[in-house]
């Protein structure tokens, strides 16, 4: 295959991926776009054609943080800094690329679920920049309390242990303080929010029926549009049983899987 397109990138905390994981790297190498794996271990199962290189070249990854969070936790601040070195896109590993990534798209981002909010499973955004500056500054001298936060959820925050770290703390108060809440929180500081995308681009299954990927008699492609790039999976939602098990035959999984030519066995949890 012939890697042309723009670069994409992404970050792996743990050894191994699962096949839906690998569906989705490997669905950006079949679009021509070069996929380079940041790695916190050695990863062995990754598609061929991906390049792993260690996740320090960006940032360290502290892992007693990532212990008392997710392991998804730091990636909500090692994306801006790979988009600010890098220049790449930022694809999560449960983005399926459905077509390539025009080169003419500065902003890659959009709304997903059914409340307007961005998400930042795919990001694309200029390396300098308000937006850029804003982000990075938030994660590098956080905050007592984000800013968006009302006087609830201070309160909630305030009735935990102050021994824990206040990246913890805040992460624990509100799982989604250091992703879509706070991209959209600085998006709309720059205005930078009127350049977002219809979900139909990035998102076009709401993360609330992310179950309709495993159906087989589900339409996954009736949410389709004719400007859908990207296709969610929504692997942090997915209920376990899924995890476990091969897709059923003629899923989207399943047809995904065959299409790229993953065996969903070889990689199950």
């Amino acid at each position: 295959m012939e890697l042309n397109r723009r670069p994409v990138a992404s970050l792996w905390i743990g050894e191994k991926l699962q096949y839906l994981n690998q569906l989705c790297l490997k669905s950006h190498l079949m679009h021509g776009h070069p996929v380079t794996l940041y790695c916190t271990d050695m990863v062995t199962n990754a598609p061929e054609g991906v390049e792993i290189r260690p996740a320090s070249e960006i940032m360290d990854i502290d892992m007693s943080v990532v212990e008392e969070t997710s392991a998804s936790f730091l990636s909500n601040v090692f994306r801006y800094k790979m988009i600010q070195k890098t220049g790449a896109v930022w694809i999560d590993c449960d983005a399926f690329c459905h077509k390539p990534f025009p080169d003419e798209w500065d902003h890659i981002y959009a709304g997903h679920g059914m409340r307007g909010a961005l998400n930042c499973g795919v990001v694309g955004i200029p390396q300098q920049g308000e937006l850029m500056d804003q982000l990075l500054d938030y994660y590098d001298n956080l905050p007592d309390y984000p800013a968006w936060w009302n006087k609830n959820q201070r309160k909630k925050m305030d009735r935990l242990d102050t021994s824990i770290p206040l990246p913890v703390r805040i992460y624990k108060t509100e799982r989604t303080a250091f992703g879509p809440q706070a991209f959209t929180y600085f998006a709309q500081q720059t205005g930078d929010i009127e350049k977002a995308m219809t979900n139909d681009v990035l998102y076009p299954v709401p993360f609330q029926l992310n179950d309709i990927f495993y159906d087989p008699h589900g339409r996954v492609e009736g949410w389709f549009s004719e400007n859908t790039v990207s296709v969610h999976l929504y692997t942090n939602g997915t209920k376990p049983w899924w995890r476990k098990h091969v897709p059923l035959k003629n899923s989207y999984a399943d047809r995904m899987c065959e299409l790229v030519g993953i065996d969903p066995a070889l990689a199950l949890e």
